[in-house]
């Protein structure tokens, strides 16, 4: 957005010391970047303290796995697929926790146990009447 207003697509240079490479971008923004190594784009891609998601596309699905340990959420072969059943969350500093899954009900969850012996229907332990 420029002024409250979207920009139409712009393709600039992308570097390891440009802005979208330095902090993390939320937005319609896509930093795409060549490499020669498979250790060359995983070396690049760790050189943030941020690590919410990721996504290769290659036939071999075998490397795609091993590149998708460095992210929090990764896709491979396609992007931003996603459903409410299974946790979304980043690593480092991408935020805290995850959002979606059953995990995330521990995260807005405190269990709580109240006891009330009543006399009705008798004290199952006697000791606390």
């Amino acid at each position: 957005m420029w002024n409250g207003i979207y920009r139409r697509e712009t393709k600039r240079p992308f570097s390891q010391t440009a802005l979208q490479s330095t902090v993390e971008v939320f937005g319609p923004v896509v930093g795409a970047d060549a490499f020669d190594t498979e250790a060359e784009a995983i070396a690049r891609a760790n050189n943030t303290n941020f690590g919410l998601a990721g996504a290769a596309w290659t036939s071999d699905a075998s490397r795609a796995h091993h590149v998708a340990r460095q992210a929090g959420t990764f896709w491979i072969n396609s992007y931003k697929t996603i459903h409410v059943a299974v946790p979304f969350g980043g690593f480092g500093d991408s935020g805290h926790g995850r959002s979606s899954g059953l995990g995330v009900l521990d995260e807005y969850t405190q269990t709580k146990a109240i006891w009330v012996p009543t006399r009705a229907a008798g004290a199952p332990f006697p000791s606390l009447s």
